[in-house]
């Protein structure tokens, strides 16, 4: 088996993990499911800054990167909410991600970039969808004359 054919089924993969940890997160947040936001067992209260608008950043772009639909602006979006994460909530109580708890902040904005960087993979609606814009490549047309003028 030629190794390079794995590289687009293993990023779709890689993609579609990643999506479905960041739905996960954002759904624990918004709904107070699969533990509720920060392990508390209660949603984060609507409309507060910024907690609310994260958990729906995170829903929203983990469903779209999860399905590989409008992947790159989702990861580039869930990326840089990643980012504002670690800076704005993590990085002020120490410098170093283990000693401030932004591990998984860092993770999944460096997993975005990724994403947003090589795209979705094989399994992926924009996969599908790009097949469908393209045009069909038409074999040229035959010469009527034989010999060359």
């Amino acid at each position: 088996m030629n190794i390079d054919r794995l590289g687009g089924p293993v990023l779709s993969l890689f993609r579609m993990v990643i999506g479905l940890l960041f739905l996960f997160h954002g759904l624990s947040s918004l709904f107070g499911v699969f533990g509720g936001a920060r392990g508390t067992g209660q949603a984060v209260p609507l409309g507060t800054w910024p907690g609310w608008y994260a958990a729906l950043i995170q829903a929203v772009c983990g469903a779209l990167v999860l399905a590989g639909l409008f992947t790159r602006p989702a990861a580039l979006l869930a990326s840089g909410s990643m980012a504002y994460a670690y800076f704005v909530v993590h990085q002020p109580e120490g410098l170093l991600p283990l000693r401030n708890g932004g591990e998984l902040s860092a993770l999944f904005c460096w997993s975005f970039v990724l994403i947003a960087v090589l795209g979705p993979g094989t399994w992926a609606v924009d996969t599908l969808l790009g097949r469908r814009r393209e045009p069909a490549v038409a074999a040229p047309a035959p010469s009527k004359r034989s010999v060359p003028a």
